[in-house]
């Protein structure tokens, strides 16, 4: 919901703090970028002390943080206070799927059971955009976070009467200096990629990704000789975990990083309402349970890989259809196409976070949870960053050479920097120039967001054909020896299962 709000958000705050483009994608990912570096120091953590602990101790700063971020008075602040709320947000998704992971010990259950989770994220998506359109229909910008307080705090009140405590019997001691190497690798890296993205190749970006892989090494060094170590690394030598891992990172980089087009389609080129925007979104994330049912039902007659690869190539075809859109393609051509697109990576999320989930013994489960929502989550903020930027670049680009002449340089500066900022330009100039300015900029935008779609059906469509050579027909060797749980002994709970993935599961 917060992700989701966020784009519904975007015009009212650009409008309101009036940031820079690079500000502008600061705001929207530096919350994606903390919580991804965070998950799994958060999910090693919740197996020491205590999964529900943390997600109780997360909840209440997240609620903070959320309060903070409502009030932020500068695109500065709201950078910062974004990361704090990133920060405490890393302590609630790994904690859920960890607690769902040792109370649900059958297959079949655990499978539903993680169907509903996923589920919880696309019902999330619908609330978070049509609540967040009707506070800005009478509300700052600012109260789309508030909505975060009431949710937390149902969350620490039905907490402790609902949900067991689980951890580790034997969990070590913590590794402090492996959560410090795994977050300033994550950070530099994308830090990196940004810097590169927006000023083009250089000595100070080369530095920031060279030195973020090398603390990656580092960090990779001491799991393999740390006596406790955060992640153990053995789960890396199967496909039906690194192969499910990175399906994960590539469906969500391109859904999540080309929300950042639709909703200023929507709102800015198409002109409608936040609350408006919203209501025509309502079909594209109310098609995602759809595809998450199906992915559940079909998974044990044809297979998890098969659903996979389907649920990839129905998405590839969504974002084919969206890199044919043109300025007066209307809404209802975009709903279509990103509902198509909605439909299939549904499929795979419910299948994909299963995968990963069942592939971790359950001891750690926190650390495997942590794993499969940091590639979820380091994916939609890569996708923010990346396909953000290259829109930006090819954005400036198009205005720089198409830009209508009378326009002064603090005028052009601002038509230049977001979509946003040519429509407020046009809305101070006289009427044929701000025609001009607006039709070159609709142009330049829409270009931009043909682009990022050609960019998310390629990348759909190779995480099907992986699948279909890499997973479909694996064969691994057995994964890590999983400890024995209730009702579970220690051969089940370890047992190989390349087999089930790769076929059909009997079914009475």
């Amino acid at each position: 919901m917060d992700m989701s709000v966020m784009f519904v958000t975007l015009p009212s705050l650009t409008a309101d703090l009036q940031p820079s483009s690079s500000q502008l994608l600061w705001i929207m990912d530096a919350y994606g970028f903390l919580l991804a570096g965070l998950l799994i120091t958060m999910g090693t953590l919740g197996d020491q002390i205590g999964r529900r602990r943390v997600l109780l101790t997360g909840a209440t700063a997240f609620g903070l943080a959320s309060v903070l971020t409502a009030y932020a008075s500068s695109p500065e602040m709201l950078i910062a206070t974004r990361m704090l709320m990133g920060i405490a947000g890393a302590s609630l998704a790994p904690s859920t799927l960890s607690l769902i992971r040792n109370m649900f010990h059958d297959d079949r259950q655990r499978a539903t059971a993680v169907g509903v989770w996923t589920a919880g994220f696309a019902g999330g998506a619908i609330v978070g955009p049509i609540i967040g359109g009707l506070l800005l229909e009478h509300f700052w910008w600012g109260s789309v976070f508030l909505i975060n307080v009431p949710v937390m705090i149902l969350l620490l009140v039905l907490g402790p009467l609902l949900l067991p405590e689980y951890r580790d019997p034997k969990p070590g001691r913590f590794d402090l200096l492996g959560a410090l190497l795994s977050l300033v690798a994550v950070l530099a890296v994308i830090y990196g990629i940004k810097l590169t993205a927006e000023h083009g190749f250089g000595w100070t970006p080369a530095a920031c990704i060279a030195a973020g892989l090398a603390v990656g090494a580092l960090f990779i060094r001491r799991q393999r000789t740390a006596v406790n170590p955060m992640i153990d690394l053995a789960l890396f030598r199967t496909r039906r975990f690194n192969v499910p891992l990175l399906i994960d990172a590539l469906a969500t980089f391109a859904m999540v990083g080309f929300s950042l087009f639709n909703w200023q389609f929507m709102q800015l080129v198409l002109g409608m309402s936040p609350f408006e925007s919203a209501l025509w979104s309502l079909p594209t994330f109310l098609v995602m349970p759809v595809g998450i049912a199906l992915a559940t039902a079909m998974a044990p007659r044809i297979g998890k890989p098969n659903v996979m690869t389907a649920g990839l190539l129905v998405a590839a075809a969504g974002y084919v259809a969206l890199s044919l859109i043109r300025t007066d393609s209307g809404i209802v051509y975009l709903v279509s196409a990103l509902a198509v697109v909605s439909i299939g990576i549904g499929g795979v999320a419910a299948v994909v976070t299963e995968v990963i989930l069942s592939a971790a013994p359950p001891e750690r489960a926190g650390a495997a949870s942590a794993l499969a929502e940091t590639s979820a989550e380091f994916g939609g903020a890569l996708g923010i960053a990346v396909l953000g930027s290259i829109g930006t670049a090819v954005y400036r680009s198009q205005m720089e050479s198409q830009a209508p002449a009378g326009l002064t340089g603090k005028e052009l500066a601002a038509a230049e920097e977001t979509l946003g900022g040519a429509v407020d330009t046009a809305a101070a100039l006289p009427g044929q120039t701000a025609q001009a300015l607006r039709s070159v900029a609709f142009d330049a935008f829409t270009h931009e967001m043909r682009i990022a779609a050609v960019v998310s059906a390629v990348l759909t469509a190779g995480g099907a054909i992986l699948i279909a050579t890499a997973l479909r027909a694996a064969r691994d060797r057995p994964g890590p020896a999983a400890s024995p749980v209730p009702g579970q002994t220690a051969q089940h709970g370890s047992r190989d299962r390349a087999d089930e993935l790769a076929a059909p599961t009997p079914t009475s």
